[in-house]
């Protein structure tokens, strides 16, 4: 089979590879969409250290059902279906608490650790166990479905964040997680939503997509326009969905006492954060990891249109073009969104 390898940092190459076999409880999927995240890109380059080489990277994806396992009788063959890029074992404290995204047996799609390597969809084939296989809807497309794994991202960053109706919040960052975050805010009936960001078009795509404000943080103070927003109070909640010192210190400042500030971005290993200010307000500091379950909402959000992810793709292309848009992505040139990587075209 054909596949985009990463072969050594900043160099991608295609391939040809054995096609995976499928285990006993594992399926052979037919990839028919595969969208580059952001991760992948600071994987390429060698900055997250968790996209060792030689690896096939690419977690958001979905496909039909090539073939499957002797022990796999709830899945066949031409079944469209995505699926969790957390491969998790089931059995551990954590999955049965429902917590799969913590399981102490957790790999994902598509990287390598030092601890472990799993092939991604970057390929024409990809294996995965049955228990992570969701089944689409004919009304959603393959490139549509796979945003479902951002968008099951964002919609567990919104759940462990306890949103109330009629509440106010804000995100930090309008890239792909930020404005499906805005989506999922919105769907869980924030009454007004302020997204703050340092690029003019994301923020025109974050109006049309809902926000009640916006802000650019490279022109304007965040907080300063946050209190003015909010009659001086500051919202109830702040979703970060960049990772970096500057953008969590506004997040932190721009919340009202006793208010929740969750960390999604996580581009950076480290970052000082202003302590004071989330001791003395008392503020409710937690992380997001990857998505625990979400998926069947992901689908049916897409499905039904409340959550709108066409605006999103700013392009399918053949997966041999894979190596220009990693260059393309990696130079942050603007206007770029998300790429959908099909190795039919």
């Amino acid at each position: 089979m054909k596949a985009l390898l990463l072969t050594e940092y900043s160099k991608l190459e295609m391939a040809d590879l054995p096609v995976p076999q499928p285990a006993a409880q594992e399926v052979l999927i037919r990839v028919e969409a595969c969208g580059i995240c952001g991760s992948d890109v600071h994987g390429y380059d060698g900055s997250s250290g968790r996209r060792i080489p030689p690896i096939v990277m690419g977690h958001e994806a979905a496909g039909t059902i090539e073939s499957v396992g002797s022990a796999v009788s709830n899945f066949h063959k031409g079944d469209r279906v995505t699926f969790d890029s957390t491969i998790y074992c089931g059995d551990c404290e954590y999955c049965r608490q429902g917590l799969m995204n913590l399981c102490g047996h957790r790999e994902v799609l598509g990287v390598s650790t030092p601890e472990f390597r799993r092939a991604g969809a970057f390929a024409d084939y990809v294996v995965v166990p049955a228990r992570v296989l969701y089944s689409l809807p004919a009304s959603v497309s393959f490139a549509e479905a796979a945003m479902v794994e951002p968008l099951a991202v964002a919609v567990h960053a919104v759940a462990v964040s306890h949103i109330e109706k009629g509440s106010t919040a804000m995100v930090v960052g309008a890239g792909m997680i930020g404005l499906l975050v805005l989506q999922s805010l919105k769907e869980a009936g924030c009454s007004q939503i302020i997204v703050s960001d340092i690029d003019d078009t994301r923020l025109k795509l974050a109006s049309d997509l809902g926000a009640t404000a916006t802000i650019n943080a490279k022109t304007s103070d965040p907080v300063a326009e946050i209190k003015k927003l909010t009659n001086g109070a500051g919202v109830d909640t702040a979703l970060e969905a960049v990772g970096s010192t500057p953008t969590i210190k506004a997040a932190i400042e721009s919340v009202k006492r006793g208010g929740t500030v969750t960390l999604i971005g996580n581009i950076a290993p480290t970052v000082e954060i202003p302590l004071q200010a989330v001791v003395s307000r008392q503020i409710r500091l937690q992380g997001s990891a990857a998505s625990a379950g979400e998926y069947p909402q992901a689908i049916e959000l897409i499905a039904r249109g409340a959550v709108t992810v066409k605006p999103l793709i700013t392009a399918v292309a053949p997966l041999e073009d894979g190596a220009q848009w990693f260059t393309r992505l990696h130079n942050r040139e603007a206007n770029l969104m998300k790429i959908v990587l099909n190795p039919k075209l």
